[in-house]
């Protein structure tokens, strides 16, 4: 818009000259001598009076063009980081709200998937990390991201770890993980401290930093892949069940163990409905899933439900009574996971 009204003035100025007799060199030299404020002389006689008021609209039509041009490429300059200053300012406002949050601690391979799962769930968070690209990419997915190095003091402020209750650092580096987790734990004592680790050594450093939970993805990834290996009737079940949450949350209470029994065609329970199958037992387990000898799954099954060679059952109960149980029926006892209440 600048530009074009500038460069009309300076086409209607030389015009306007070139129909006063001069030619096209002294016309445009008169025009930038005079649109500039250079002062130089004029290059003929403005000799009439529609010259000179000529000449005077040149110079008011000139400074006006040049001080719009100028005016709208600074703009054009300055727009984007005024915009983006005020969008911080309503980030960092909207950050100030959180209350009761999670201040997750890198958005790399284990932060991302958090996050997602996390809004999914509608649980606040903000996101720390000092990368730009990564900065970036968290914002345009829509959260909430504080720039900085979750190291310092300041950094965990902005994202309001004096209010937060979870603070998961979950950084590829083991010493950031554990410099993070001690700052934490002196800038709110209260904070709930998840800390990854990539190595065994460092859990010792993670809990003594304060940290009150230490991931190690490596294990867990290499316990997975294991069961998925020995154990694949029940690792499919808990993969498939939504009830998986819960059932978890009752193995933390007491000392239970998860099995899963094949039952064989010389079983005595082959042809049995589960009710009598858990009588049998005598409250020892109880089945919480099927897989079929067709490789169908079947999750809470009904007491009525036929037991029959080939199938697979998943069960939960005491360490002791479940191989018990399998030795004498038949069935052959296959520990897949042991919580312990500590």
């Amino acid at each position: 818009m600048g530009s074009g009204f500038f460069l009309l003035t300076i086409t209607i100025a030389i015009s306007g000259y070139m129909i006063a007799g001069w030619d096209l060199l002294s016309a445009v030299y008169m025009v930038v001598i005079t649109v500039f404020g250079v002062g130089f002389g004029e290059v003929l006689p403005l000799d009439t009076p529609g010259l000179k008021i000529f000449t005077m609209f040149v110079i008011i039509a000139g400074c006006s063009s040049i001080v719009y041009f100028v005016g709208g490429f600074i703009q054009m300059l300055t727009e984007g980081e005024i915009q983006r200053a005020v969008g911080e300012h309503r980030h960092s406002r909207e950050v100030g709200k959180l209350d009761k949050h999670t201040i997750i601690c890198g958005f790399g391979r284990l932060g991302q998937p958090l996050a997602a799962m996390l809004k999914e769930a509608g649980h606040a968070f903000v996101i720390v990390d000092g990368n730009h690209d990564r900065s970036t990419m968290a914002r345009d997915a829509g959260y909430l991201v504080v720039v900085g190095n979750a190291t310092e003091d300041r950094t965990l402020q902005e994202a309001g770890i004096d209010r937060a209750k979870v603070l998961a650092t979950v950084l590829p580096d083991d010493a950031a993980n554990v410099f993070i987790t001690l700052t934490a734990r002196t800038l709110n004592p209260a904070v709930e401290i998840i800390a990854r680790g990539e190595v065994t050594s460092t859990e010792q450093k993670l809990r003594a930093a304060g940290a009150r939970h230490v991931i190690l993805p490596a294990d867990i990834g290499a316990t997975r892949i294991a069961h998925m290996i020995t154990k694949p009737s029940a690792v499919e079940f808990l993969a498939q069940s939504e009830s998986r949450t819960n059932l978890n949350a009752q193995l933390e209470q007491i000392d239970l163990r998860i099995d899963q029994m094949p039952i064989p065609h010389s079983s005595p329970l082959h042809g049995k409905p589960l009710g009598e199958v858990e009588i049998l037992g005598e409250g020892s387990f109880l089945v919480v899933g099927v897989k079929r000898h067709d490789e169908s799954m079947i999750s809470n099954p009904p007491k009525d439900f036929i037991v029959k060679a080939g199938d697979t059952l998943i069960v939960v109960g005491h360490l002791q009574d479940i191989p018990r149980f399998a030795a004498k029926y038949g069935a052959a006892s296959q520990l897949v996971m042991r919580t312990v209440k500590r």
